[in-house]
């Protein structure tokens, strides 16, 4: 084995692809000889992101709403015009709501929901197919889902829809691990505590203020997120089967 993280040749699927957390992994597979599509619901900044990464390598964008089911199956018969299998789905697209609990409407609980948990589901489900088509023992498809720290402590945010998302993504990737295995697919999740993004806004803006409330004392890095994902999806991640890993700077276990 000359590089247990070699990347190099496969084709990946993420979603939430054209900013924060997913464009991080998409660039850093992109980089490493990946064939990457992205897709998000917006279609000028996917396609935007599309052609940035382009610059390091291939970089396809698919723009989608995966959020309906109509949306899934057109992704998915996309994805299927232009290859035989993918070797990486990156279930990334995520949404968060935040309100009082007294006032928390129900368009908040579903629109969170229906992206964070059951979007994943079926959007895995409807891949299945291309995931199987070019796995095997010794070289298994991966499926990772990006969850959150916040589906493993208590948050002091009122965000109730998404935290109980994460955590209800967390227990799914277990389930799914235990039934796809057989099929050669690895399910795993990585929960990503403070990054700065659009839709953590304060680690974005308040960086120190975020970072003291960190063990290491710093938000996280395109790297540090890049490369828990190209660990888990290598073969050097290939003997990990339904865990959730945190990259958090210790949030979530050590403190």
């Amino acid at each position: 084995m000359n590089n247990m993280f070699d990347l190099a040749g496969k084709v990946a699927v993420v979603t939430g692809g054209s900013r924060g957390i997913g464009k991080m992994i998409a660039e850093e597979f992109v980089r490493r000889g990946v064939r990457t599509y992205i897709t998000a619901r917006k279609a000028e900044p996917c396609i935007q992101t599309a052609k940035e990464l382009s610059e390091h390598g291939e970089c396809i964008a698919l723009p989608q709403d995966l959020s309906t089911p109509a949306g899934i199956d057109t992704f998915v018969s996309e994805i299927a015009e232009r290859e035989q299998h993918i070797d990486i789905l990156i279930n990334n697209a995520g949404a968060a709501w935040a309100a009082p609990f007294d006032e928390f409407p129900e368009e908040g609980w579903d629109k969170v929901m229906n992206i964070n948990l059951k979007s994943v589901f079926f959007l895995t489900q409807k891949m299945t197919p291309l995931l199987r088509a070019g796995a095997c023992a010794e070289r298994p498809a991966k499926v990772i889902n990006i969850t959150s720290v916040d589906g493993i402590k208590n948050p002091d945010l009122e965000t109730y829809s998404y935290v109980a998302s994460k955590a209800g993504l967390i227990h799914l990737t277990r389930r799914m691990a235990k039934r796809l295995v057989a099929d050669h697919i690895h399910v795993n999740s990585i929960a990503p505590g403070a990054f700065a993004s659009d839709i953590n806004v304060f680690a974005r803006d308040n960086p120190e203020a975020v970072s003291n409330r960190i063990p290491t004392k710093r938000v996280g890095q395109p790297d540090d997120i890049a490369g828990a994902a190209v660990y888990m999806c290598s073969r050097a991640g290939d003997y990990l089967l339904g865990i959730t890993l945190p990259v958090d700077g210790g949030v979530a276990l050590a403190t």
